[in-house]
């Protein structure tokens, strides 16, 4: 249950780094007035941690506590060793929120919801807390299938959760890395140069790069578009 505590904080205390770090090392320049955005963003966040703390994350939980109760889901199907559970439970939430991602974007009354985190008119870390609290809302039937046909245990799930929450962060963050060190990372995970081409107006990037932790998944589905100048 610690990681249920301490994962907010460490959460905040990601944010408040890169968001120092961006500032030091932009890799976009940036174009907007930051405190008009951080207003906007902040209580679009505000709706948003709302939402997840009284409807997302206990109907997530009481699936959880549902499936673990009924052994139900594939990993109490598969019975395998512990760590790969960890490993497989890992893998399938990453591939899970993939789907998800994807049809926010084909979906248009997904998409209308979804629109309020792509128009923001600059992309920095506070663009990874900036949605709109319907998509959150309806984030929740997709979270609670998720688990239920998943079965990871508490543990297994939470500590997703925080590194897809770390993830996010990282990859929405304007912070400018060595480019052979980015390249290298985006092998891994999904990187800012990569995400920034998700956030373009040209569509065909804008439907591209719908990785949230791993890359792998854009390569496996063909979505993965690389080698565009965040300047463009």
């Amino acid at each position: 249950m610690n990681l249920l505590v301490y994962t907010p904080v460490a959460v905040f205390a990601i944010f408040l780094l890169l968001f120092a770090m961006e500032k030091w090392f932009p890799l976009r320049a940036t174009r907007t007035g930051l405190f008009a955005r951080l207003l906007v963003n902040g209580i679009l966040s505000g709706l948003v941690f709302l939402v997840a703390m009284l409807v997302v994350r206990p109907s997530s939980l009481s699936a959880l506590d549902w499936s673990s109760a009924q052994q139900f889901g594939l990993l109490h199907l598969l019975q395998l060793p512990v760590w790969a559970q960890f490993v497989f439970a890992f893998l399938l939430l990453d591939l899970s929120f993939y789907y998800w991602h994807v049809l926010n974007h084909r979906i248009p009354v997904l998409w209308r919801f979804h629109n309020v985190h792509h128009i923001d008119p600059a992309l920095d870390v506070s663009t990874g807390f900036r949605f709109h609290f319907g998509e959150v809302f309806l984030s929740t039937l997709f979270r609670v299938t998720q688990v239920i046909l998943i079965g990871p245990a508490l543990g297994m799930f939470l500590l997703y959760e925080l590194v897809f929450q770390a993830g996010t962060l990282f990859h929405h963050s304007n912070l400018r890395l060595p480019i052979r060190l980015e390249r290298w990372l985006n092998k891994f995970i999904v990187t800012p140069r990569m995400h920034g081409i998700h956030h373009s107006q040209v569509r065909p990037e804008t439907n591209s790069n719908y990785g949230v932790v791993f890359p792998w998944w854009d390569r496996l589905h063909r979505t993965l578009g690389l080698n565009i100048p965040q300047s463009k």
